[in-house]
């Protein structure tokens, strides 16, 4: 078996094509999402939900733990001393806490991969942190460099990436969410990766989400006869 990571920007239609998907490949599917939005993830370490939790006593806003913006205008502000040990010691704890919650994610998808299943990946921590944390000509914090160096060398990319890539326009007009310049940023973040990994597909979803999903399907079921070919010229 195998995994199949959709992505894209926010509005492409990452979430409902990969729920449809379930039903449509032709042999069992596991949805897995890969994504730093806490609240859509049925797989949290303990810890994850710990710290949710504790933000949302005290009254702070969930923190997804997601990539920054790339570029910002924000002042460098100078910390004392002790504020800027603390911030080492906090970022410490979140880039162990992000590296164990990736790897958990992953070790859950081998084991739907051992019981032979394809595993569809909603978004992927690969393709989401490339253009921040691997490959960025911004300044990087040392977290972000060590959290860069362990996706990019260690971490298992996905066997096939189905970018589905729609213009910055029908993406806001769905979500409404960021501005025009960003989703744009974001397209061209993602098309980066298309020499990175061999099967990398990049598909209408300016479409209908009918479309979308049938062109999804065929290009996944195509892959799977192709490896089930292979398999069967070695065993022969």
């Amino acid at each position: 078996m195998f995994t199949v990571a959709l992505i894209g920007p926010d509005g492409s239609g990452k979430t409902t094509v990969g729920n449809r998907l379930r039903s449509r490949l032709p042999v069992p599917t596991k949805y897995l999402y890969m994504g730093v939005n806490h609240e859509a993830s049925e797989h949290l370490l303990p810890t994850t939900r710990l710290v949710q939790a504790l933000r949302q006593l005290v009254g702070r806003k969930k923190y997804a733990g997601g990539p920054r913006e790339k570029h910002s205008d924000a002042p460098v502000k100078h910390k004392s001393m002790p504020r800027r040990i603390w911030k080492t010691a906090k970022s410490s704890v979140s880039l162990t806490n992000r590296l164990a919650e990736e790897w958990y994610r992953q070790l859950v998808a081998w084991y739907h991969l051992k019981r032979k299943r394809i595993v569809i990946f909603d978004r992927h921590f690969f393709p989401d942190y490339y253009a921040y944390d691997i490959v960025s000509d911004a300044p990087r914090s040392v977290t972000q460099k060590v959290h860069g160096y362990m996706l990019n060398r260690f971490y298992p990319r996905p066997d096939v990436i189905v970018f589905l890539d729609a213009p910055a326009e029908v993406l806001f007009d769905r979500k409404g969410e960021g501005t025009l310049e960003l989703l744009e940023e974001r397209r061209n973040d993602y098309l980066q990766m298309k020499d990175l990994v061999k099967h990398f597909e990049i598909v209408d979803a300016s479409r209908s989400i009918d479309d979308v999903v049938d062109d999804v399907s065929e290009r996944i079921t195509r892959y799977y006869e192709q490896q089930s070919q292979k398999s069967q010229r070695i065993l022969v």
